[in-house]
């Protein structure tokens, strides 16, 4: 099955993303170290955006959602980082933010040592050839009474001057033609309308949209999700031929784990705002540290029968951004905790995102108390070794934790019965009669 587009080579070929694929991959192509050495396009420095919380008939502001709350890292020239999470943990938001789509409450985003955040209007115009957005859904992103050529051809124009010579429409729809067919589409498909195209085509669009500035970094906001499985392996191959044909840098947020194992060469893990753990995609997928990453492998589907494992089922829901707990944000819902006895830490200090080993950064107060052997019980065996630098439970001096308890179906049948049942109490008791409004 395919989306109905003209092939483009490599990228329309099948990538190996099945569910429960558990290969170390990365891009393809290597790391961005080895290809580009150790240039750092974008650096994000202690980035938060709040949303305040207005109350009362003066509507004043009572409050904060701590959607992003204190993230840094940078991506290199050349890179893909993913970024995975729960939905709500902020990924969306920090890109938005990232490309200035959301307003900063504090922090610095340096794109070649410039801080995007501190650019006037005019400086954000210029800005925005060099830093574009691939949205998540490729129905809404595109305005439907348009045709493709002024949908694409609309940055184009705003971004036209006297040296590029974009204001001639000839120019516009001649680099559009051109980038519909780097895409793998036709070239004809200019004076067509969105509604014409299947969704796979419309991301395709999409993509082509964003390159035609041709710009250096593009942040792809979970760019295959809307999209049936063997159109995402397409599109995810047709990104890879991108970036290896327009040396361009992504940051790429996406919730299937395979996908980002597939195209990632690192990995960032966000629970409630906050970075918990990054690594090398090889590094992070064979030897994870927090007990949210551990979590998150656990749950990826095993399409094999023959591979034997123990789900990993978190208890109790996810905090809210608006009021989250004190010390470590996952220490309500923590697994490693419980088995350590809840150490009195994790209540009261927020751990610091501290390097375990080269390039490995956790923000854990326990993490080196989880070894490899107990990790394999609950996330499957991975195809290839990978070595690691890992301190040792010994090395640190920490506990180990050699089993992962995992709680049972009937244990967690109980807690829903129980949550429910204070949920039933809690109900406003219903008037005995007739029902309100009925004739009898």
């Amino acid at each position: 099955m395919t989306d109905g587009s003209a092939p483009s080579g490599a990228a329309n070929s099948a990538a190996p993303i099945a569910a429960g694929s558990t290969t170390v991959m990365g891009g393809g192509a290597g790391t961005a170290d080895d290809r580009n050495g150790s240039d750092t396009l974008l650096r994000v420095e202690e980035l938060k955006t709040y949303y305040p919380i207005k109350a009362g008939f003066l509507r004043r502001t009572v409050g904060h959602v701590r959607a992003v709350d204190g993230v840094s890292f940078d991506i290199k020239k050349g890179e893909v980082f993913g970024l995975v999470g729960e939905s709500g943990c902020g990924k969306t938001t920090l890109g938005r933010t990232i490309v200035r789509l959301e307003t900063a409450t504090e922090g610095r985003v340096l794109l070649d040592g410039q801080d995007v955040l501190a650019f006037n209007r005019s400086d954000v115009k210029k800005m925005r050839r060099r830093m574009q957005v691939i949205f998540q859904d490729p129905v809404g992103s595109l305005n439907p009474r348009m045709p493709i050529s002024d949908i694409i051809g609309e940055g184009l124009l705003a971004q036209a001057d006297d040296k590029n010579g974009w204001r001639d429409r000839k120019v516009r729809d001649k680099r559009t033609s051109d980038y519909l067919e780097v895409v793998g589409l036709r070239r004809d498909y200019t004076r067509r309308y969105p509604h014409e195209f299947s969704g796979g085509q419309r991301q395709r669009i999409g993509i082509a949209r964003a390159l035609a500035l041709s710009p250096d970094f593009v942040f792809a906001d979970e760019p295959v999700s809307a999209l049936d499985v063997s159109i995402q392996s397409q599109i995810l191959n047709l990104l890879v031929d991108l970036r290896e044909q327009f040396d361009l840098t992504f940051l790429f947020v996406a919730h299937n784990l395979s996908v980002v194992q597939y195209i990632s060469d690192r990995v960032g893990v966000m629970y409630l705002g906050k970075l918990v753990e990054m690594a090398d995609v090889a590094e992070l997928y064979a030897h994870p540290r927090h007990p949210y990453t551990i979590a998150l492998l656990s749950a990826i589907p095993q399409p094999d029968p023959r591979v034997k494992s123990r789900r990993l089922v978190l208890t109790g829901d996810v905090p809210s951004p608006a009021n989250p707990p004190s010390g470590c944000r996952f220490h309500t819902r923590c697994w490693l905790r419980r088995q350590l006895n809840n150490p009195e830490n994790c209540e009261t200090e927020d751990p610091p995102f501290r390097e375990l080993a080269s390039g490995h950064r956790v923000a854990c107060h326990w993490a080196e108390s989880v070894v490899d052997t107990a990790v394999a019980d609950v996330v499957p065996t991975i195809d290839v070794e990978v070595p690691t630098e890992l301190p040792t439970a010994a090395e640190a001096g920490a506990p180990v934790v050699t089993e992962i308890e995992t709680p049972s179906v009937e244990e967690i049948g109980a807690e829903d019965e129980a949550e429910q049942g204070a949920a039933d109490k809690t109900k406003p008791e219903m008037p005995e009669g007739p029902t309100p409004g009925r004739v009898g």
